[in-house]
């Protein structure tokens, strides 16, 4: 490739050497400032959000800044490469569910389901938190965090942070949700579980029936059988409290309550066609997804043969 000199560059384009390295110094000083800027934006909403990918930050970013600030998807990748921004991901989480009861338990009748409103579907699943502690054995006890999730929407309605795992604290998460149905709502509400003695305990399924809600369960130790509930503890264990640690029950409480404050209300959802969960709370039909659902496909494929 011939190169050419900056001088017969300038000639050509009509304009002076001094306005061509003015023109180029002011380019670099904007996408520095640029770089800055998303460097600072992405670590304001790392302190909400510790555990937040790239994709839904600049999808962040993109909703709350106009024009001048716009930053490729690409680029804004590469900007919190070369920052250390980027996540590792870590997934782990011991067994929190007891199924080995002589407790009544209730048909999965979720599982050919896709919900095109919200409050048809709630599904619900608990999960542990380390909280430090030098005195116990191994430097860290454990609390417990039941969580109760719209399924159409992705909302978090009810949530409760625990010392212990009786069916008392999950009992207050779910009336925490069920103060969200509309004043008056009379339509159909599967609230779907595991099978383990927090759901299975008569005071729980009481609340059920006194509030018209019909209990559904996993038929298996299967995690795939209760998924959506598995993948919002995951969200809140491994990007909303990404990385941070706690030494009492009370931290952890403000902590879950910032992230779900910040998840429904600012976090797009790649489930709902990115809208926020709040937003899609608000909406009914079905809801585009940005991933291949193998089980949405062999739901509508049974349906049309039915037909």
């Amino acid at each position: 490739m011939r190169h050419y000199p900056v001088t017969s560059l300038c000639a050509l384009a009509g304009v002076t050497r001094q306005a061509f390295y003015k023109r180029d110094e002011d380019f670099l000083f904007r996408r520095l400032a640029i770089e800055q800027f998303v460097v600072q934006f992405a670590r304001g909403v790392r302190e909400q959000d510790p555990g937040i990918g790239a994709d839904n930050l600049w999808r962040i970013y993109r909703e709350r800044f106009s024009e001048e600030y716009r930053v490729g998807r690409d680029a804004f990748r590469d900007i919190l490469h070369e920052h250390g921004l980027n996540i590792r991901r870590r997934f782990r989480a011991p067994r929190t569910t007891d199924s080995r009861h002589s407790l009544p338990t209730y048909p999965n009748l979720v599982k050919n389901v896709i919900p095109t409103r919200p409050n048809q579907i709630w599904v619900s699943d608990i999960t542990y938190i380390a909280i430090e502690d030098s005195e116990a054995r191994l430097g860290y006890t454990f609390c417990f965090l039941t969580i109760i999730m719209d399924a159409y929407s992705k909302k978090i309605l009810g949530w409760r942070v625990a010392p212990t795992l009786e069916a008392a604290h999950s009992i207050k998460a779910l009336k925490m949700a069920i103060k969200t149905l509309p004043e008056g709502f009379s339509e159909t509400l599967i609230h779907h579980s595991d099978r383990g003695t927090q759901y299975a305990s008569a005071d729980y399924i009481k609340v059920l029936a006194d509030n018209n809600i019909t209990p559904s369960m996993t038929e298996s130790g299967n995690p795939k059988d209760n998924a959506m509930a598995e993948r919002i503890n995951s969200t809140v264990k491994n990007e909303l409290l990404y990385g941070k640690t706690f030494s009492s029950l009370r931290q952890v409480f403000e902590a879950v309550r910032k992230a779900v404050e910040f998840y429904n209300s600012e976090r797009p959802h790649s489930s709902i066609d990115w809208h926020t969960p709040d937003e899609a709370h608000q909406m009914q039909g079905e809801m585009k997804r940005h991933w291949h659902s193998w089980r949405e496909d062999a739901i509508k494929k049974q349906a049309m043969e039915a037909v």
